[in-house]
Formats: structure tokens, sequence, C-alpha cells
């Protein structure tokens, strides 16, 4: 038995009918690819939700402080949370530690567009090798005096990913509710088909 469920120590046989087949997934593609997937979808989105703003004469900061429910944090928080919980999350795994992010987010499109973009190019540009050397590693979420430990695989699919997709999923809502035209195409961007 493998001593993580990620990379090519592991390779889980899912049955299908008869057939039993071998899978393996390395942490790179669990993570990397639908982060900038994702971060790609809601760079249009913000794209779409700038043009409603534009055509309605509002002023981006009213659509960029919306928020589904008064206990819940505004737009701008759900899309600077996508990228400390995507890139953000990935860069403090080497340092061990990964706390929320209070810093301010930008009061305009352009400025969380940018931001969107930015996170897109750093895991772009991540090392398949180096994040595979991730998966072992100490890694613990610190609030306050709160302390949760683990490895780098488990924080990046068992709390950063959730996080990331429900911050992505929190952010459309918000637009949709405020009327923003949206489907579902809208969240899922461009699937990664065969080519």
């Amino acid at each position: 038995m493998a001593e993580n469920a990620i990379g090519a120590r592991r390779k889980p046989a899912y049955r299908i009918g008869k057939r039993s087949i071998d899978m393996s997934i390395s942490l790179y593609d669990a993570v990397v690819p639908s982060n900038l997937q994702i971060l790609g979808a809601l760079d249009r989105i913000m794209e779409k939700a700038e043009a409603f703003c534009e055509a309605r004469a509002m002023a981006q900061e009213a659509l960029i402080d919306a928020r589904l429910a008064p206990d819940m944090q505004p737009l701008g928080y759900q899309v600077k949370s996508c990228t400390v919980h995507s890139i953000g999350a990935i860069k403090s795994v080497p340092t061990g530690r990964f706390s929320p992010d209070s810093s301010a987010w930008p009061t305009d499109f352009a400025g969380l567009r940018g931001m969107l973009q930015h996170a897109a190019a750093e895991l772009s540009a991540l090392d398949r090798n180096a994040v595979e050397e991730l998966a072992d590693a100490d890694t613990c979420f610190v609030l306050g005096e709160r302390t949760l430990p683990f490895t780098g695989a488990n924080f990046l699919l068992s709390f950063s990913q959730p996080n990331f997709y429900f911050h992505a999923t929190t952010a459309y809502a918000i637009l949709r509710a405020q009327g923003v035209e949206l489907g579902k195409r809208d969240f899922i961007g461009t699937p990664r088909i065969k080519r």
C-alpha cells in the first residue's frame, strides 16, 4: 500500500463492470490545471460584470461590495480568495504555514482581473516536479491559536481546493443574484478536451 494517495506511488483500482482499471494522478494534475481553468473563467466573468456595470451606469464598487447574505464576504473578497487558495496555497506549502489573507482586495474590475491573471501566470510557470515534491511536506493551517496539521497534498486537496471552489461558486452566485447574465458554461470555462 502506498504512503500517500497522490502520484505514482499508488495506482488505485477502479471497477467498471467486470473490468478493473488502474489509475494514478499526480498532485500537479489534481490541482493546477483545474485552478487555471476556473481562474480563466472567473476572469471572463469579471469582464461580463464590468460590462453589466457600464450598461447600467452602475458604480463598480456597488457590485464588488455585493453579498449573498449579510454575514458573508462580498464579491471582491471571493475573487481574491480564489487567488489565495490557488497559487497562494501552493506557495505556502514550502513555508510549512498557511494563514488567511486579510489584505484588501481591488475596488474595480480591472484590479480583480489583474489579480486573477497574475495568479494564472504564476500557476502556469510552476514546475511540475516542484509541485510533486510538496506532497509529503508538513503544512499547518494557522488561525489565531488554532492550528491544523496537514501533509502538503492533504492541505491542497482537502482544504484549499474545496475553499477555492467555494469562493469561485460564491462569486458566480453573487453576480447571478445581482442580475449579471451568466450560465453554467461561464463558470466552467474552457474544459480540457482531448485534441
